[in-house]
């Protein structure tokens, strides 16, 4: 039996014609929409025409927000040694340490952060820690940016906003671009920044149409497709 949806829900889709919109009507329609008393994070969606079963077809990249996230400041933690122990404390990171650190994790699936930075040196020890945090997602790469000596570099990028976006197994990419309380014009400059980045990860082997859809949501709100040409508004 289907689930009878909320009067909320049903006022809310109602308000969302079945076709595309800019981004610059979208988004205050988005806002329009919202009954929830909390404040939602505001999600795009991007079908992308990849086939992500072949390692030459994967998209994943980082993108740094301009105007961040919203909310709490995300909590950094960091494996290093040496100075770059003391670098990391001196740029914020919330955790900090070498092979205590590593061991920590390990025995005790302690995972209380939402970054996990760590230098290259230290790697060999992290590599031990792949089935904690891989399944959360919280494994450095140096593709994330996050196996690097740069440790404040990274810690200031992931406080300002930087976000990853990676696509799935049904070729799906799923990134939040901030609050439904922020003005329109920020979270249309975060969005275009995201899709500017997904576009300019299109893997040489992709072939056909790469942006299939676009879709903008809120966590309790309608989704509203967007033009195909947002795309190519985005990358100019």
């Amino acid at each position: 039996m289907a689930k009878k949806l909320s009067k909320n829900i049903t006022k809310a889709r109602a308000l969302v014609e079945q076709r595309p919109y800019t981004i610059g009507d979208a988004i205050p329609l988005l806002q329009k929409a919202k009954y929830a008393k909390f404040d939602e994070t505001v999600d795009l969606t991007m079908r992308l025409g990849v086939d992500t079963r072949h390692a030459d077809q994967m998209v994943r990249g980082t993108v740094v927000l301009p105007h961040g996230l919203g909310g709490k400041s995300k909590v950094v933690a960091v494996i290093a040694s040496g100075d770059k122990v003391k670098e990391a404390e001196a740029a914020g990171a919330e955790f900090f340490g070498g092979e205590e650190l590593v061991e920590k994790i390990q025995k005790e699936n302690w995972t209380d952060f939402d970054a996990l930075i760590a230098t290259p040196d230290m790697m060999r020890s992290v590599g031990r820690l792949g089935k904690v945090l891989g399944p959360r997602g919280l494994m450095p790469n140096p593709k994330t940016g996050t196996v690097t000596t740069d440790v404040a570099g990274a810690i200031r990028e992931i406080k300002a906003g930087k976000v990853e976006f990676r696509a799935d197994k049904t070729a799906l990419v799923h990134v939040p671009v901030g609050k439904l309380s922020f003005s329109a014009q920020k979270l249309q400059e975060n969005a275009l920044t995201v899709i500017s980045s997904v576009v300019k990860a299109k893997p040489s082997a992709a072939k056909g149409k790469y942006i299939k859809r676009i879709v903008l949501s809120s966590t309790m709100g309608p989704g509203i497709e967007l033009e195909a040409a947002v795309a190519d508004v985005a990358t100019k």
